[in-house]
């Protein structure tokens, strides 16, 4: 059995509103998605690395990968029109060299700070129930707008009802197969925002929590990127240790 990282890397990035796709966005000189592969690049259980990337920027991560070390990446493939065609494509590419009961790990390519302990967790979940998806608690109040005014409410979620899901998410590579030719065949769960995690509902699927981290910040605007550096900061101050 292998654990294999999906990095998904084909968004162009417009709301972070810089020239270049965020994933490639230099953080003290290194792209952010460098960052990215390091995490599973130093995971002793992930085997293989695929990033799904935008089209014309192959030669570009080759070039990263190569000069930061990252020799665990074994595949480049192009990204699709939506969130859910990358992932597609990537999972359609890994179709005659994955296992069935291979790993198969989807990320964010824009979520740099992916902690070690997060991945085993998914991973040790994933062998036992056939899939993971990393989440946290919801600390907030959520209500729900009145029909008709949308500036007033009456009603509320309990938040202890709530979690927050991201990636790193992962699947046996036979499930997550078979579930993306039916919902690409179907037309159900690969629309506007959908991920692997809402497909994966929408087909039926039950879904295992495995443990999140607060740090793991998905970098969409300027703020997060000044967070993200931030973090960094902190992990080389010498007062904190």
């Amino acid at each position: 059995m292998s654990n294999i990282a999906v990095i998904i890397a084909g968004g162009s990035g417009h709301r972070m509103g810089q020239d270049i796709p965020k994933q490639f966005i230099n953080v003290y000189d290194k792209p952010v998605l460098i960052y990215t592969l390091e995490g599973f690049q130093k995971h002793p259980q992930i085997d293989a690395i695929e990033v799904v990337c935008i089209e014309g920027w192959e030669s570009v991560v080759m070039a990263y990968a190569k000069q930061f070390n990252i020799s665990k990446l074994k595949w480049i493939v192009n990204g699709g029109n939506s969130g859910q065609e990358s992932i597609r494509n990537g999972v359609y590419n890994l179709e005659n060299i994955a296992d069935s009961d291979d790993i198969i790990v989807i990320h964010d390519g824009i979520r740099p700070l992916v902690d070690a302990s997060v991945l085993t967790d998914v991973l040790l979940k994933s062998k036992k129930y056939g899939n993971a998806v990393t989440y946290m608690p919801y600390n907030e109040q959520i209500f729900v707008v009145n029909n008709g005014d949308e500036g007033t409410t009456k009603q509320y979620i309990p938040r202890e009802t709530l979690r927050r899901v991201s990636t790193p998410q992962a699947y046996k590579y036979e499930l997550l197969l078979s579930k993306y030719k039916e919902a690409f065949e179907k037309g159900i769960g690969i629309h506007g925002s959908s991920y692997t995690n809402t497909m994966m509902v929408e087909l039926g699927e039950t879904l295992h929590f495995a443990a999140g981290s607060d740090r793991n910040i998905k970098l969409t605007t300027k703020d997060d990127l000044d967070m993200f550096k931030a973090y960094l900061k902190l992990d080389n101050s010498d007062w904190l240790k």
